[in-house]
């Protein structure tokens, strides 16, 4: 995917095929704004660093940029294989790996995803193989899975019978990890459709995207390449794993509706006030983007990051 003419490297970038809730909503990047600014308050300090890992064409840093308040210095990264986009805010360094060494907040979303993982199925023999793929797309299965895969199986992933299969997060729980301890001081964060051990998916969930639509996982680089996260996996102690809705809630972003009596005293308010719930709506919804898990990794910081408190739809 990232090869030359790959999907990751193609000019329209990844809000070409799919919509994320960065893409559906400036109120995904106020909500970030505003976790940056309690991590900031956490740290002491009026000087903070984000980072966003997996940052596309910078549309979440951009929208975070224009929603800090005034006093809060940000100094942004963007961590991402694609070339920098021409027009970025030139405050944003570009780079392919994160920095080390950081005070302030890191950001995935939508990354573990995309990071290559083993799939296997169980035979009627009730042994868990490797699924092994053609560059067409075909299957077969290969050797019995051994060794780590197979202690990370029994521990995360228990079997459901011939026929099921599995998506070993090993190298997830190893590029979180790496991307945690680049942090000093701070919050990270992971935002993925994900799973836990008590309700993993008999069938995985490996898939293709293309062009706004779900397509067969062929392995040449046309389409994208995903399957949903075992988050719980991939936590470290202290870590805290919400879902989207509660996550925004928490962060001031609902999808309650204005008070009607506000058409009345202030009609302009009013119809910004109903635009944005709807935006919120869908950052929220049920059986989409309120779909995602967040994990919240305090680092040298108290937990938790996002005490609950009443969500309300609104700006800094």
């Amino acid at each position: 995917m990232y090869g030359p003419g790959g999907f990751y490297l193609r000019p329209e970038g990844p809000a070409g095929h799919f919509r994320t809730s960065v893409h559906a909503s400036p109120l995904f990047a106020g909500a970030v704004a505003r976790l940056l600014v309690r991590t900031a308050a956490l740290l002491g300090s009026d000087e903070v660093t984000v980072v966003d890992i997996g940052a596309g064409r910078g549309e979440l840093l951009t929208g975070v940029l224009a929603a800090v308040p005034e006093g809060l210095s940000v100094r942004p990264y963007a961590v991402e294989r694609a070339p920098r986009p021409a027009g970025l805010d030139p405050r944003v360094e570009w780079g392919d790996r994160p920095p080390e060494g950081v005070h302030g907040l890191l950001f995935a979303n939508e990354w573990l995803d995309n990071v290559p993982v083993e799939v296997t199925e169980t035979g009627p023999d009730g042994i868990a193989r490797y699924v092994l793929v053609r560059p067409d797309g075909s299957e077969e299965l290969g050797e019995p899975v051994d060794g780590p895969d197979a202690r990370w199986l029994a521990r995360w992933w228990p079997r459901a019978g011939p026929g099921s299969r599995a998506e070993i997060g090993r190298p997830r729980d190893a590029a979180w990890a790496a991307a945690v301890a680049t942090l000093e001081r701070g919050l990270a964060v992971a935002v993925d459709y994900a799973h836990v051990r008590d309700s993993r998916p008999p069938f995985g969930t490996l898939t293709g995207f293309r062009a706004g639509r779900e397509v067969d996982p062929v392995p040449d680089g046309t389409c994208d390449l995903t399957a949903h996260v075992a988050l719980d996996a991939c936590a470290l102690p202290g870590a805290e794993l919400l879902g989207q809705r509660e996550a925004l809630r928490r962060l001031e972003v609902s999808g309650g509706r204005p008070p009607l009596a506000l058409a009345s005293t202030d009609p302009t308010a009013y119809v910004r006030a109903l635009a944005a719930a709807g935006e919120a709506a869908e950052l929220t919804a049920r059986g989409g983007l309120g779909d995602f898990c967040w994990l919240l990794q305090p680092v040298g910081v108290a937990a938790p990051v996002l005490p609950a408190g009443p969500g309300v739809v609104g700006g800094l």
